[in-house]
């Protein structure tokens, strides 16, 4: 059942660059960098959600244990990618990476990984 959710993950990829597109083609034509950078957060986190919803209702998780296992290793591949993407592909300076993690700039992309972390224990006890 876990390997069936890890392979999940490559789905949060897919849903990560169509929101990443919303972002830059409607967020970013209405509303000022934060702004968007914020919407997109709280959008992507919907599509997690509803992401999640409906794969933990065809293949149901089994334990809350097995819930945040599955929900941190999501986080750990998605730090790991965000940070060996970004950098060695498309090439972004490890600063301006470790920018979206401060919160007290409005960069709320922090809440994505707590989120991915603990969308799959929400949805087994709903």
């Amino acid at each position: 059942m876990v390997w069936k959710y890890i392979i999940l993950w490559f789905g949060l990829v897919i849903l990560a660059i169509l929101n990443g597109l919303m972002r830059e083609k409607v967020f970013r034509r209405y509303l000022e960098e934060l702004t968007a950078h914020q919407a997109s957060t709280f959008s992507f986190m919907i599509l997690i959600g509803i992401y999640v919803w409906i794969f933990s209702s065809i293949w149901p998780l089994e334990s809350s244990g097995q819930a945040l296992l599955i929900g941190g290793i999501w986080l750990a591949i998605t730090i790991v990618f965000e940070f060996i993407f970004g950098h060695y592909v498309r090439k972004k300076p490890w600063q301006v990476l470790f920018a979206d993690y401060n919160i007290t700039k409005g960069r709320v992309w922090i809440l994505v990984l707590i989120w991915t972390l603990l969308a799959p224990f929400t949805f087994y006890h709903l």
